[in-house]
């Protein structure tokens, strides 16, 4: 079943007089349940997809569809409410408050929920559990690791129970060890959470978690490194539909 539905899909910038195109009629299908890898050169449409994805963006033309829903013609109200129930998204740098411990930090998105006090207090303490630092909970960024604090930002992402998980660079500034606690976290949500997750990476040793890796280079979407065909037999431009 598909979670993740993109159809003839456009997207372009404004560059100065010049205008970038980003996607051509793209199509793509994510599966309920599927762990995905989007590696690339920088400016391929790696972070745009995920942007698309989460309604941060919208595409110049087409539809994109999550979970039945259509994320490209919500208002900005509707997308609020849709993405704290929805979506859960961990960033490169994290985007902890250094304000904020542990817990507080990733008790943020359920602030935008109905929950009361008690409630988000013990699906924090879930969350943190989960990620393994049920004892940093008092703890603020400025004293935890780099991979520590990207685990409170993955707690951060789960802790509302999302459909899908996104992920933009999770690993990029994280050192060896703590790049693998992070990869085997996110194989634990994915196989025994069955969550849904769709992860930018630079990083092969990184999408070599994932069940599939997509490619996107110059307009052109490869699937594990090889051209995608289309029903033509050519190599498919990124209008073509991938379901991984």
């Amino acid at each position: 079943m598909s979670l993740v539905e993109i159809r003839n899909v456009d997207k372009s910038f404004k560059r100065e007089a010049q205008t970038v195109e980003v996607y051509n009629d793209l199509s793509i299908d994510f599966e309920e349940g599927s762990f995905t890898a989007l590696m690339g050169p920088s400016g391929s449409g790696k972070s745009t997809l995920l942007n698309l994805v989460a309604g941060l963006d919208k595409p110049t033309r087409g539809t994109v569809r999550v979970a039945g829903e259509e994320v490209s013609s919500m208002s900005a109200a509707q997308l609020a409410a849709w993405r704290a129930r929805t979506i859960g998204f961990v960033f490169q740098s994290y985007n902890l408050l250094p304000v904020l411990t542990a817990e507080q930090n990733v008790e943020l998105p359920l602030l935008l929920t109905n929950l009361g006090k008690k409630d988000r207090a013990e699906r924090t303490a879930i969350a943190l559990g989960v990620v393994g630092l049920a004892d940093r909970m008092d703890h603020y960024p400025r004293q935890l690791s780099g991979g520590q604090e990207q685990r409170v930002a993955i707690a951060r992402a789960i802790v509302a129970d999302p459909t899908l998980i996104l992920l933009d660079e999770p690993t990029g500034q994280l050192d060896s060890k703590s790049s693998d606690e992070v990869l085997d976290l996110l194989r634990r949500l994915n196989v025994e959470f069955h969550k849904t997750i769709m992860m930018v990476t630079h990083d092969a040793k990184a999408a070599g978690s994932a069940k599939t890796v997509l490619h996107l280079d110059k307009g052109v979407l490869l699937e594990r490194g090889a051209a995608v065909r289309a029903e033509g037999g050519l190599a498919a431009p990124v209008g073509a539909m991938v379901t991984p």
